[in-house]
This record gives C-alpha cells, structure tokens and sequence, in this order.
C-alpha cells in the first residue's frame, strides 16, 4: 500500500515556513503528501505550544486520530511539553523544530517501524535553500534567525527554539532572488525577533534591509515582530531602511503591559515611555504606518491599575491592530514559579473581555481614516467569498475587492468605499499587470 502522508501546521510564520520545507524535502524524496487527513496513514502535527489552549487545542486533536494511522509531532511542542504528551497521547515519532531535511530520514524510520525521538538542541538551522511547498503560490516566507536574545519570563518558545542564530545577508538575498524568479511578489521575513537579527554575524536588520532593497524587481517586503529595545539602537538606520518602496510601512511592535513593574516582571527590557517614542519615531517618518502589537492580560502582579495602564497606553497609541492573549504559566518558564500576585482566572477573563472591546474600536476608528484612499494593492489572498480577492496596500492594510477574474499576483488600483473592523473594502479601478 503506498504511504500518503498529511501535514498539519500550526502556529507562528516561522513555523510555518518549518512546515513548508517539511512538505518540500519529503516530496522530493519521493513521498505522497495528501490534503485529505482521512485518507494518510501518516500524519505530521507540526506544532505551536505558545500558549495553554493552543497546546490544549492540539492535544485533543491528535486523541482523535485512529489507532492504526502514524503520529510524528514536531515543532516547539514536544520540546517544550514532551512529559505531558508522553502520558496523553500516542505518537511514532517526535521531533523539535527547524528539523529541515532531517525529517526524511525521521519519516523513513517510522515507516520502517521505530519510535523516534529526535527533539534537538536548540542549535539547528536548515539551510535555506532547501525545497518547500508554499502554502500561498504569490506569498515566501523566509526565516532571517532562528532563537533570540531574549529572557522574557513568561515565553516558552525560547527554550524550543533556542538562542540566536542568523543567515547571512547573502543566504537570505539568494533565497528570496530565487523565489521571485518562480512569481513570488510578496516576501515576510520572520523569526522570534526580527530586530534581533545579525547581532551575532556583527550585522544588523537595517543592513539586510538594504541588501533586500538591491533585489532588481517589483516586490514587497512585510517585516515580522521586532522586540522593542533592539530596535532602540538601531532605529535611525532602520527608518531609514524602512523608506524603500519594497517594504510595507508595517511594524509590529510588542508591548505586553502598559505597565512598567509588569514589563520589569516580564524581564522586558524597556519602558512605556521608551516604547511611545519608539511608535512616535516611527510614525512621525511615515503617518500612514499600520502599527500592531501584543498585550498579555493577567500576567502575576498586574494589579487594577497596572491593567488600567496598559488601557490607557492603547488609548494613547491606537494601534490598528491588537493580539491580546490571557496569560498562561507554561512549562520550563520563569512565570511559572512565580507565587505572588497571581490574578483570578475570572478576572483575567474579564480583563481579556474588556480589552478586546477597546482593540475593536481602535481598530475600527484607525480603519475609518482610509475612507476614500486610491492607490494600489498587491492581491496576495482569495477571499472567503465567490469572486472576493484579498490585497494589501503599502501600509499592509488588507483590502477587499470582487472580480471574476483571477487577481492573484495582480497589482489592482483600487478606492476604499468601506471599512469593517478587521478590513477595508474597495472598488477596483485598473488592473496593472
């Protein structure tokens, strides 16, 4: 019987770049990957474990695959929380993250009848030039670093991932020169930090940036999140960087708290005001930035009014886009020993609640300003619905547009007619190319 093999990517853009070159390297040694989970008889979860519900979410997922199918679970779970998979579930094989080309060998093994257990060292770094199989044909993203320089208390991601380590500009430079020459025109480069890349080649992102901009071509680049006080001493150069047509005027900048005996508690290495003059810099160089951060509601010690701050800095900042997420201790993490100030799960519930709500109309209040913008979009996503096409503008902004004809790859002119929350709405006027 021939193995038909299913992947299942969670999480991150890093790890789903991680699942892209799974499924490149194992198709071309020769194996059947499926879209049909019911139809493999093996089945790789390549996982997020980020957060608890996450990890719970996936968890109950493989329970639910029958007995007789193959399990490998990759990814930064079975780094990070391999006791409890161990005693929950039944698996063939697994493996950490960035396994590379590593996994055709792993896959070979489990067919064959081993159990493997291969969850790494934190060191790992596939070359870049390996094949994979973009899940989005116009869409290449591109892991600059593996691991960072942080010690944020409540993340466990750095214990799967490791500490840094960058591509050199000229890796990074070929590989998104080679995926342009197949019809990528959109490029996110990603990692656990962005601003964190090249410190340890004595490079830093600015100067990718820079060679990026070199790449002859018409083509847009969306950077990943970059953590607050690295790009303190960088930030000239990157404004700078950041002027290039080829770059979405797009920064994602965690905050965590708008507090600043949480962000110290959090070992954040900044203050709110440091970071308002981040955000301030930034928008003073291009007014029209989409800015999105992160926000953990109920972190140990945030009393009311350290709640109330992070409120208030949001209100100060309007972000156009807001991930809140409610804290959760995770395995091999400082936060976990933490015994003191630990807030109510109600609370932080209630917390999550009203945040969201502030997010919401944020967003919607940012989005309005858009009302009766012309200009181009890159169409880089169908939408949900017949004839609907997804693009971004230069901000990143996505934007709404129907045809019937296929817009993938297309550059579109198109006027904003309408906002919603999350999206704007806009009338095609001329297709480009």
């Amino acid at each position: 019987m021939e193995n038909k093999i299913f992947i299942k990517n969670y999480g991150c853009s890093a790890n789903i770049a991680d699942g892209e070159v799974i499924t490149g390297c194992l198709e071309q040694a020769g194996y059947t990957l499926t879209t049909s989970e019911t139809e493999a008889n093996l089945i790789i979860f390549n996982t997020c474990a980020v957060k608890g519900p996450t990890e719970n979410r996936i968890i109950a997922e493989i329970k639910q695959v029958p007995k007789h199918k193959k399990i490998v679970i990759a990814g930064c779970l079975p780094t990070i929380n391999f006791d409890r998979l161990s005693r929950e579930v039944h698996f063939n094989g697994a493996i950490g993250p960035a396994i590379g080309d590593k996994i055709v060998n792993i896959i070979e093994r489990v067919l064959a009848g081993q159990k493997v257990t291969e969850l790494g060292t934190g060191k790992e770094k596939p070359n870049l030039n390996l094949p994979k199989q973009r899940t989005n044909p116009i869409i290449s993203i591109v892991p600059i670093n593996y691991g960072c320089l942080g010690s944020c208390s409540y993340c466990c991601v750095k214990h799967a991932r490791g500490h840094l380590r960058s591509y050199s500009e000229k890796e990074i430079v070929d590989r998104v020169q080679e995926d342009f020459d197949t019809g990528v025109r959109e490029f996110w480069i990603t990692s656990q930090d962005t601003a964190s890349y090249g410190r340890d080649l004595q490079i830093n992102l600015a100067n990718l940036l820079g060679a990026l901009d070199k790449i002859t071509g018409d083509f847009k680049i969306r950077v990943g999140m970059m953590t607050p006080n690295l790009v303190m001493d960088i930030q000239e150069s990157l404004i700078a960087a950041f002027g290039s047509d080829k770059i979405f005027k797009f920064v994602h900048l965690p905050v965590q708290s708008g507090d600043n005996t949480v962000l110290k508690n959090m070992n954040r290495f900044y203050t709110i005001q440091e970071f308002k003059e981040i955000v301030e810099i930034f928008r003073g160089e291009f007014p029209d930035l989409t800015l999105a951060t992160d926000v953990i509601v109920g972190f140990p010690g945030e009393t009311k009014q350290a709640f109330q701050n992070t409120m208030d800095l949001l209100k100060t900042i309007k972000p156009d886009v807001v991930n809140v997420s409610k804290f959760f201790a995770r395995p091999k993490t400082a936060a976990l020993d933490i015994k003191e100030g630990i807030v109510d799960k109600e609370e932080i519930k209630q917390r999550s609640s009203v945040m969201s709500e502030l997010t919401k109309k944020l967003s919607s209040e940012r989005n309005k300003r858009w009302i009766g913008w012309t200009g181009k979009i890159l169409v880089d996503e169908k939408g949900k619905v017949s004839n609907s096409w997804m693009g971004r503008n230069f901000a990143y902004k996505p934007i709404i547009v129907n045809s019937e004809k296929n817009l993938l790859g297309k550059i579109v002119t198109v006027e904003v007619s309408e906002t919603f929350g999350t999206y704007l709405k806009g009338e095609a006027i001329k297709e480009q190319k």
